[in-house]
Formats: C-alpha cells, sequence, structure tokens
C-alpha cells in the first residue's frame, strides 16, 4: 500500500452472524439427540427392529390423568395458546418504524389479508382476515411440531383432529351463505345461475354432493394425507437407520444407517416446507369456500 491510498479496513464481524451459527448448532445437536430419545422410546424393548405403523399415531392413554387429555390434544391447545399470545404481543407493539419483528408479523398478515382473503372472498373479506390469520397460523404450528424434537408428531396427521377443524370450516361457510342470502342460500349452492330448468335434476344431486360433501372430504384427506405420509417416512428413516448404525458385524449395515439418518433430518426439512404448503392450501381452500357462501352467484 503506498502512501495516499485509503487503507483497506475489513469489515468488522458482528455478533449477529456468530449467533446465527450457535442456533444452527444448537438446534443441529437437539436434532440428534431428539432423534436418539425417540428411536429409544421406540424400540426400547431391545428387540430388534419394529416397523413403523399406524399405532404410532394413536394414543390411546390421557396425560396428568386426564384420560382425554392426549399428545395431540394438548399439542392443539399449546398451538392455541401460542397463536392467541403471539398475535396479541404483535399487535400491542406496533411502532411507526417497525421492528424486525414486528416486519414479519405484518408480513404474514398482509400475506393472507391480499393473497387469501382478499383474492379468493373479494368484496367484504375484510370481516374474515382475522379468522384466516388465526387458521393459517393453527394449521401451520400444529404441522411443525412434527419437527419439533421435544415432540415429534404433527397434529394434524391423526384424523379425528383434522376432522374438526374441517367441521369448524363446514359449518363456517355454510352458516356465512345462510347469513348473506337467508333461505336462498340453498338454492343459490344447489342450482348454478343460467342453468336450465330441465337440467335442473341432474345438476341439484352433483351440486349438492360438491358443496356439502366433497368439500370437507376433499379437504380433510389432503391435510391427514400429507402429514401422516411425511411423519411415517420420517419414522422409517430414523427408526430403520438407527437400527442399522448399530447392527452389529455388517459394516455395509452400519453405513447404511449413517446415511439414513442424514436423509431423516433432509426429509424433515422438506416437511418444514410441507407443513407450510399445506397450511396455506387448507387456508386458501378455507377461503374458496366461504367465497362461494357469500357471493353471489357461482
Amino acid at each position: 500500500m503506498t502512501d495516499g491510498e485509503p487503507a483497506v479496513v475489513a469489515p468488522a464481524r458482528t455478533g449477529r452472524g456468530r449467533l446465527i451459527q450457535i442456533v444452527l448448532a444448537a438446534l443441529l445437536v437437539l436434532a440428534f439427540v431428539g432423534l436418539a430419545l425417540y428411536v429409544h422410546g421406540h424400540q426400547g424393548s431391545g428387540e430388534g427392529f419394529t416397523m413403523p405403523g399406524v399405532e404410532d399415531f394413536t394414543f390411546a392413554t390421557g396425560m396428568f390423568g386426564v384420560p382425554w387429555l392426549n399428545k395431540p390434544m394438548m399439542q392443539l391447545i399449546i398451538a392455541f395458546l401460542l397463536v392467541v399470545i403471539v398475535w396479541i404481543v404483535a399487535a400491542r407493539r406496533l411502532k411507526v418504524r417497525p421492528t424486525k419483528v414486528q416486519f414479519f408479523f405484518e408480513f404474514v398478515y398482509d400475506f393472507i389479508r391480499n393473497n387469501i382473503a382478499r383474492d379468493m372472498i373479494g368484496p367484504g373479506y375484510q370481516r374474515f382476515v382475522p379468522l384466516l390469520v388465526s387458521m393459517f397460523s393453527l394449521v401451520i404450528i400444529s404441522n411443525w411440531f412434527g419437527e419439533l424434537f421435544l415432540l415429534m408428531f404433527p397434529t394434524f396427521s391423526n384424523a379425528g383432529y383434522t376432522y374438526g377443524m374441517v367441521l369448524f370450516v363446514y359449518l363456517l361457510y355454510i352458516v356465512a351463505g345462510f347469513v348473506a342470502h337467508g333461505p336462498g342460500y340453498l338454492k343459490q349452492a344447489l342450482i348454478p345461475r343460467g342453468v336450465p330448468v330441465y337440467m335442473i335434476p341432474i345438476i341439484m344431486p352433483i351440486e349438492f354432493l360438491s358443496t356439502f360433501i366433497t368439500r370437507p372430504l376433499t379437504l380433510s384427506i389432503r391435510l391427514i394425507a400429507n402429514m401422516f405420509a411425511g411423519h411415517l417416512v420420517i419414522l422409517i428413516f430414523v427408526i430403520g437407520g438407527s437400527y442399522l448404525l448399530t447392527y452389529s458385524g455388517n459394516a455395509f449395515y452400519n453405513a447404511s444407517g449413517a446415511l439414513s439418518l442424514v436423509m431423516s433430518m433432509v426429509m424433515m426439512a422438506l416437511e418444514v416446507f410441507i407443513g407450510f404448503l399445506q397450511a396455506y392450501v387448507f387456508t386458501m381452500l378455507s377461503a374458496s369456500y366461504i367465497s362461494s357462501s357469500v357471493q353471489e352467484g357461482h
């Protein structure tokens, strides 16, 4: 460096990058600890490999001496409390110059309001925005419980809880239709505008099946199937990989087990995205059903 040239100063290393590294390392450690604990609980008998199956999604016994308070119910209560507390705290700390946390929650709120409520429902969408934001938050948190290593179970992979959520949506769009149109809602739902009179006996059963039978079935099956299948695949990778990794006298099995455990982490990362995607699809379809009930014609 010659005289007169400005000195090149290396940018100071902030503590933020180091903090991110520490958090990621801690999550990785928790991942392997959680996987080890889960495998230990599943294979605790030491009688060899047991293929994961439907029994891993059933919880017959209650918690804290309460028969109905099983693991999925506890997770649903936790998710509900998190949604209420987080959004109340976020709404009470609004600033003109938003912090990064406020910016994140405003982004989520605007995403649901503009891309789902406004686009799907149309005029009058504002009164449904809080409901859709809460619904999206509840579903995505419940889905992500499958990757939370203290829980390791997506709540809506259990069919009963998904049916309960879908029943709420089902009653919601039916009640919204009667509130918007009165008894005329049934005519609007069963007889599309412009259908010739001679076609009504054919169209009405089809529309009845579509509106009151097919919608709740497809809405529930889509969420259950994706959460169930994803979690089952992770269980197979984790439990099978752990068994192969600890299999004595076979290096190929051990290497395959190590690879299987690595793949389980990849599958967990994929399930994080699928959990978001299913929450988005569930909320979007719910908004679409509400729109078909409250808007004129269909």
